[in-house]
């Protein structure tokens, strides 16, 4: 405005510049279109002609049920909820023995990932106003059943969509939804069996990103976070006991054992909390940062005594001393904090002695004896890291596969392909070879080469 009406340059010159403009203005926003924010909230645009995801599948006969139980991923980050996967050693070399695409569909949006037993995949995803769960046969990625609730939650710039994991416990499977919506369904049929919205139930205030805790099944518990923990009877769904108050966060509980006892941990919202898992009792608690920092990253056990903490936003990490005072009580003391690892979405593994893990999406070895950094090196966004026996696999942000040596010495990748196009931050699954990955507009099975160690 201010060149066309106020400039000194001549009219037409004037006139020129505006029209270059507009020109410009015209042809992006005819030639790409926005579709969000990627971790960093760096807008993100793309072609309006790229291709939409498109349907594949490989002809296969098999039905079974039950064919890999004993390497099924049954829950968020697998069998113990550490995202360490054992009993598989992978083939590094993919330029000899690529990864072998089996399915690979649209879905709906969603940021939930895949939890497999037997042959079913089941996560959770939006279409239209109604959340899904879905479960997909895991060698065709034929839709077996699907359940929906009526429910939307879109929040930008995190998106559209469930974004909590599915756990399968026995015959059943039980899912947490965007709004809070905990539902228990038959693992056959997909029938649902209970539900209830557990913050409504508890008079709690979901996150203000969307509600992203996966339930957590232990003997007969099913452990969700509303306004800190609440754990309700598998079967019926009966509030068996709440844990001590305060705001949620975006981290799933797990159970561990620190100091020879058994004990339920969750990240909330700026505290962590330990609790007595039949009961509920408060066993210990610790402030995080006081500063603004969402919690989403699982704390990680070091050691009998030790524990974990990390998370974005420049808020890095801290290792917890956990002890006994005289009255038998816990105790807890910082041994070390850092900004040098900064889990935003993403987990950290430990391994053979030390911390590996996205350090605000570049991938970092840490030393856990005192927090300092063995090296730093390749930008994989805000994706997600499992350890399969002794390689790591990332997902990257932008939906390539990554193979990296769990070593101090120095980054070593050994290999990589492009899984999925777009913004990437669901977490992968691994039920024996069968690698699932998903994002928010499609799903993907590639059968990954292992090595025989019988």
């Amino acid at each position: 405005m201010w060149l066309l009406c106020f400039s000194r340059l001549r009219w037409q010159i004037r006139l020129l510049a505006v029209a270059i403009v507009l020109l410009c203005v015209f042809l992006s926003t005819s030639l790409f279109q926005f579709k969000g924010f990627s971790g960093d909230l760096t807008p993100i645009f793309e072609w309006r002609w790229q291709e939409k995801p498109t349907t594949f599948r490989q002809d296969s006969g098999s039905t079974s049920n039950t064919e890999m139980s004993a390497m099924d991923y049954p829950q968020y980050l697998g069998q113990h909820r550490n995202g360490v996967v054992s009993g598989l050693k992978l083939n590094l070399d993919w330029d000899t023995h690529p990864p072998k695409l089996v399915w690979r569909q649209p879905v709906g949006a969603g940021w939930s990932g895949f939890a497999v037993v037997g042959n079913s995949a089941i996560t959770q995803e939006q279409e239209a106003d109604w959340e899904k769960v879905v479960c997909y046969e895991l060698h065709t990625g034929g839709i077996k059943w699907s359940h929906q609730d009526r429910a939307r939650y879109n929040a930008p710039p995190a998106g559209l969509g469930p974004r909590a994991t599915p756990t399968i416990s026995e015959n059943r499977v039980y899912t947490v939804g965007s709004t809070g919506i905990l539902n228990c369904l038959d693992f056959e049929t997909g029938e649902q069996l209970w539900t209830t919205n557990i913050f409504e139930e508890n008079q709690a205030n979901p996150p203000p990103w969307g509600v992203s805790i996966s339930p957590l099944v232990f003997d007969e518990l099913v452990i969700v976070s509303a306004g800190g923990a609440v754990a309700h009877h598998k079967e019926t769904g009966e509030t068996v006991w709440t844990g001590y108050r305060t705001q949620t966060g975006y981290s799933s509980p797990f159970v561990t054992r620190l100091l020879d006892t058994e004990q339920i941990v969750l990240f909330n919202q700026g505290l962590i909390t330990a609790h007595e898992p039949f009961t509920g009792k408060l066993l210990w608690k610790q402030p995080w940062v006081e500063t603004y920092a969402e919690c989403v990253a699982q704390p990680v056990p070091i050691s009998d005594d030790t524990l974990l903490a990390s998370t974005g936003y420049g808020a890095g990490a801290k290792l917890y001393q956990l002890s006994r005072n005289p009255t038998g009580e816990f105790d807890v003391s910082i041994i070390w904090e850092t900004i040098n690892l900064k889990a935003k979405f993403t987990n950290i593994i430990y391994y053979d002695g030390y911390l590996y893990g996205l350090d605000d999406g570049i991938f970092a070895c840490i030393n856990p004896t005192d927090g300092t950094r063995q090296w730093k090196r390749g930008r994989y966004g805000h994706g997600q890291t499992l350890l399969i026996s002794d390689v790591l696999l990332v997902t990257t942000e932008s939906g390539d596969v990554v193979l990296i040596e769990p070593t101090p010495e120095r980054h070593i990748e050994h290999a990589r392909f492009a899984a999925l196009t777009g913004k990437t931050w669901n977490t992968p699954a691994l039920a024996g070879r069968y690698l699932l990955v998903r994002n928010d507009r499609e799903a993907a099975c590639y059968e990954l080469a292992v090595i025989n160690t019988q």
